[in-house]
Order: structure tokens, then C-alpha cells, then sequence
């Protein structure tokens, strides 16, 4: 139970942590937010639960091909922001757009044999 409460802790501080630098610098909270500190602390804790690389190894290789279709979210939430668009409509559309990209890349990428 300390572990898990340890796990919630760590990565929760992390977001806040970013939030906080934010509010300073958005250049140095970009920089924090575009490291892969969460799926580094993914890692990690998986390996620490089960010690197996190969679902390590098999998780990182998942987040390669995963990151590439998240990256629409980031490019359509600030334009539509700058269009004049409501924050929180902004927010979704942009989720639902990268959303379609997720789904777009998995048949993508199950066209071609890979497997997640």
C-alpha cells in the first residue's frame, strides 16, 4: 500500500510540478513537460512490479508508435486557440482529432503487422 500510495505521489507531484514552473517559465515548463518522464515513471514502475524487460521493452515500443499520432494534438490545439476558438472547445476538438489519429495509426500499424 506505501509503494502504491509512494507511485501516486511521485507521479502526481510531477504534474503539479509542471503546472507550478508554468505559471514562472513556459519555456523551462514545455521543456519538463516534453521529456517522457511520465512514460519513463511507466517504465520504471512496471519493471520494479513484474522485473520483466520483456513487457519493458514491449511498453516502450508501444509508446514509439503512439507518440507519433499525439503529436496532432499539439499542433491543432494552439492554432485553434490563435483562430479565436474557446479554450475548452479547443481542448476537445483537439482530443477528438487526435483521438482519430490513434485510431488511424493503430489500423496503420495493424495493416502492417505490428502489434501493440
Amino acid at each position: 500500500m506505501v509503494y502504491i500510495i509512494a507511485k501516486f505521489l511521485i507521479t502526481a507531484g510531477l504534474i503539479i510540478l509542471i503546472s507550478e514552473v508554468s505559471k514562472r517559465s513556459t519555456a523551462l515548463a514545455a521543456l519538463l513537460a516534453s521529456l517522457p518522464l511520465t512514460s519513463i515513471l511507466a517504465m520504471l514502475w512496471l519493471y520494479i512490479d513484474t522485473k520483466d524487460v520483456q513487457k519493458v521493452a514491449t511498453l516502450a515500443h508501444s509508446i514509439f508508435w503512439l507518440v507519433m499520432p499525439s503529436l496532432i494534438f499539439f499542433i491543432a490545439f494552439p492554432l485553434l486557440l490563435k483562430k479565436g476558438v474557446a479554450f475548452y472547445l479547443s481542448l476537445g476538438i483537439a482530443a477528438v482529432l487526435t483521438a482519430g489519429c490513434y485510431f488511424v495509426m493503430l489500423l496503420i500499424l495493424g495493416r502492417y503487422g505490428i502489434k501493440l
